[in-house]
């Protein structure tokens, strides 16, 4: 008797620590995802499905394409996504309050626009007169706004068209205008199907930073789900910065958005693509902060937002304890 009633408590031992597993591990969640499509967008979250690392995580991936930033913070608002990719210029609405921040993307410094061959454009200064094809409420307009500035030039100076991001390469081709400013994939089909296009850089001191958003309202009631989403996204942005990696991650861009790999390829030289010994520094030093500190300042001097919409505090709409609990998960431990 003695005998079976150690075989039932050690059986009873074993279940409840099968239980109490089982109740540890995550609940399976579907997350629906805004992306535009290019590399920028793409590049991490398509490392993360096609990686596993969403999958570890319990995580269904469901994306949805959109032309900008604005448009997924209004399908956010409409209920039909849940999270989503923006570049700078979308990080305005971030600052205003429609948006938040909780995790970054990539970072670069300098700027391009791309001028037609009979443009005889060599230097921003010279974009004085000409026509001007961006995206309005997008980094296309704060790109735009950035040249200018570096110009020495005003909007009065140059003739401005206000387009959506698939009528800007049209209007390059027929020579409607004599400067696009965009983003790639747009800007790799305008040097394509516009003979004899080039592109001239820029910089202005700005930091040009993409990230991912939700609502604040979801953020409040999901904050261990973007924990969840933002482990397994460092995890697939530590893969896929590694250079060896990258002809494979433009591949997976590449079928996605049915474009041809190399033009994803291309675009690897576009930005500082973060890693997770980037982000671990970056935060531990304070330069991921100064990174939306200066997006805010550029923001602020563009006349994107006013004195009054500019936060004393970065941290009101950008989730850095998202950031860093994440990070804490995934991060080797320091030797």
């Amino acid at each position: 008797m003695k005998k079976f009633l150690a075989i039932i408590l050690a059986l009873a031992m074993v279940l409840s620590l099968g239980a109490v597993a089982f109740a540890a591990e995550e609940e399976p969640i579907t997350l629906r995802v805004g992306y535009m499509a290019n590399y920028a967008s793409l590049w991490a979250v398509m490392t993360g499905i096609n990686g596993g690392f969403f999958e570890d995580e319990g995580i269904t991936v469901e994306l949805t394409e959109f032309g900008d930033g604005p448009s997924e913070i209004a399908a956010m608002e409409g209920g039909s996504i849940d999270l989503a990719y923006i570049g700078k210029g979308a990080h305005r609405l971030c600052i205003t309050g429609s948006a938040i921040i909780f995790a970054p993307s990539s970072v670069h410094t300098t700027d391009k626009l791309v001028c037609s061959a009979e443009s005889g454009i060599e230097t921003v200064e010279d974009l004085a007169g000409k026509k001007i094809g961006y995206s309005a409420g997008s980094s296309s307009e704060t790109t735009l706004d950035n040249a200018l500035k570096v110009a020495g030039l005003t909007r009065d100076d140059v003739t401005l068209n206000a387009l959506d991001p698939g009528y800007i390469v049209p209007a390059m081709i027929s020579g409607d205008i004599d400067v696009a400013v965009t983003w790639n994939p747009y800007t790799t089909m305008c040097l394509e199907q516009s003979e004899g296009s080039y592109e001239i850089e820029f910089a202005d001191g700005s930091t040009n930073m993409s990230s991912w958003i939700c609502l604040p309202g979801y953020a409040e009631e999901n904050h261990d789900t973007l924990v969840r989403f933002s482990r397994a996204l460092f995890k697939a942005m530590d893969y896929g910065a590694d250079p060896e990696h990258a002809d494979e991650v433009a591949g997976w861009c590449a079928e996605q958005t049915a474009t041809d790999k190399d033009i994803n390829l291309l675009q690897w030289g576009d930005a500082h693509w973060f890693n997770i010994a980037d982000m671990v520094a970056a935060m531990e030093d304070g330069t991921m902060k100064g990174y939306y500190e200066g997006v805010q300042n550029d923001m602020l001097a563009g006349g994107n937002i006013t004195e009054e919409e500019a936060h004393e505090d970065v941290g009101d709409w950008v989730l850095f304890d998202v950031m860093q609990e994440a990070l804490d998960a995934v991060a080797e431990p320091a030797e």
